[in-house]
């Protein structure tokens, strides 16, 4: 019985220690020449971090390790960002990059990251950097750089990546959910993180992307549908009317939601920038808040000037739903950089949605063409002999 007690006890001591010593791998790591006073394992991508912060001078010795690079086809890089923001920690940080060579010496450079499509070419940096190089062993690849970094700097946030190459040009980076996390905030008197627990914005990217798809794109020209369409039918009247109000104003409600979201999100991301799509947004909703002031001014079928209200009423209109439309599509190209391959997922849907309110479209076309062809056709009978000559039942007097 003491016997097993004391192989149990063994066994727990030994299994301590192993949990000790892996728990922080980093702690096992060695580079000749150099010693860190502290280190990090990265919560991502198989990455770790050595540093030696002296506070007084600002002086930030680094040794960045990311492991499971087995190809000298892809490029390491570590940054800074000064904006001191996790979403988007990419825009804006200064970087380190690393790309292995077929000699065994990666080429090391600095980039600075202005916007999502970079390739990380090479340029200054905000910081000064001293003793940049970089080592490739063991499929690993290993950035050593001293930063200097501005005074009073306790904490800053920073960023890891790798991906691929094209020739010796840096591609996009994957978007899996490793790759999305890969920053966090770090205390480098303490060693101390503060990890992205969730990627809020892109939640709202997506709340806004699909209020306005689901209000500019789908809602508005479902409306100018119904009223195209509808009234044609006698029986229709005066619902079509209301239908088409119902829709158009709850199209509006939710457009100006998805409105107010997106410049939340462009306040919040300062250094992105997508000017195209925000300026067709601030015209949407200036014509979208048009057409509502028109429902109020709104003429009798009888006014004389009914006429211009109603062309005023149809070019706003379509111009509203051809600019959503597209701002939509505008708007699936930003979230590329953000979701990856859902986006595609998620224009195939919109385009199929659209093109099945254009064939909608096209067939009532066609059959309301045909309603209103046989009707002309038989009010010119009832004018021309069904009821007279006159349309009245009667030939007019002879005088």
């Amino acid at each position: 019985m003491l016997s097993m007690l004391r192989l149990v006890l063994a066994l727990s001591v030994l299994s301590c220690a192993l949990v000790t010593s892996s728990a922080q791998t980093c702690r096992n790591q060695t580079f000749s020449n150099r010693v860190f006073t502290t280190c990090r394992d990265l919560p991502q991508l198989t990455a770790y971090l050595h540093w030696t912060y002296d506070q007084a001078s600002g002086k930030l010795e680094i040794a960045f390790k990311h492991a499971g690079i087995t190809s000298t086809n892809r490029w390491v890089a570590w940054a800074i960002n000064p904006r001191n923001t996790l979403d988007p920690a990419m825009i804006g940080a200064q970087a380190l990059v690393a790309i292995p060579q077929s000699n065994g010496s990666p080429r090391a450079y600095t980039s600075s990251i202005a916007n999502t499509a970079t390739q990380l070419e090479e340029g200054n940096i905000s910081y000064p950097v001293e003793g940049l190089s970089a080592t490739y062993q063991n499929n690993e690849v290993t950035i050593f750089a001293t930063l200097t970094l501005p005074n009073g700097t306790t904490s800053l946030v920073h960023v890891w990546q790798d991906g691929p190459l094209s020739g010796s040009t840096p591609q996009e980076h994957s978007h899996e959910t490793s790759h999305q996390n890969s920053k966090e905030t770090l205390n480098l008197l303490s060693g101390s993180s503060t990890q992205a627990t969730g990627n809020s914005r892109l939640k709202r990217r997506n709340t806004h992307g699909v209020l306005n798809a689901v209000s500019w794109g789908i809602l508005m020209p479902t409306g100018a549908i119904i009223a195209r369409y509808l009234k044609v039918f006698k029986s229709a009247d005066p619902a079509w009317f209301y239908l088409h109000v119902t829709c158009q104003a709850s199209a509006y409600i939710v457009g100006v939601s998805g409105f107010g979201t997106g410049l939340k999100l462009g306040s919040d991301s300062k250094g992105v920038q997508y000017d195209t799509h925000r300026t067709i947004g601030i015209i949407l909703f200036c014509l979208g808040t048009l057409q509502v002031f028109a429902l109020f001014l709104r003429l009798n079928k009888d006014h004389k000037y009914r006429v211009y209200w109603n062309a005023y009423h149809h070019f706003v209109g379509y111009a509203t739903i051809g600019l959503s439309i597209a701002n939509v599509f505008k708007g699936f190209n930003t979230l590329e950089n953000y979701v990856g391959d859902r986006y595609d997922s998620w224009r195939n849907a919109y385009i199929g949605i659209i093109g099945a309110l254009g064939a909608i479209a096209v067939l009532l076309e066609a059959y309301t063409w045909i309603i209103v062809l046989k009707r002309r056709k038989s009010e010119n009978k009832m004018s021309h002999g069904a009821n007279g000559v006159n349309g009245y039942g009667s030939r007019p007097q002879q005088v």
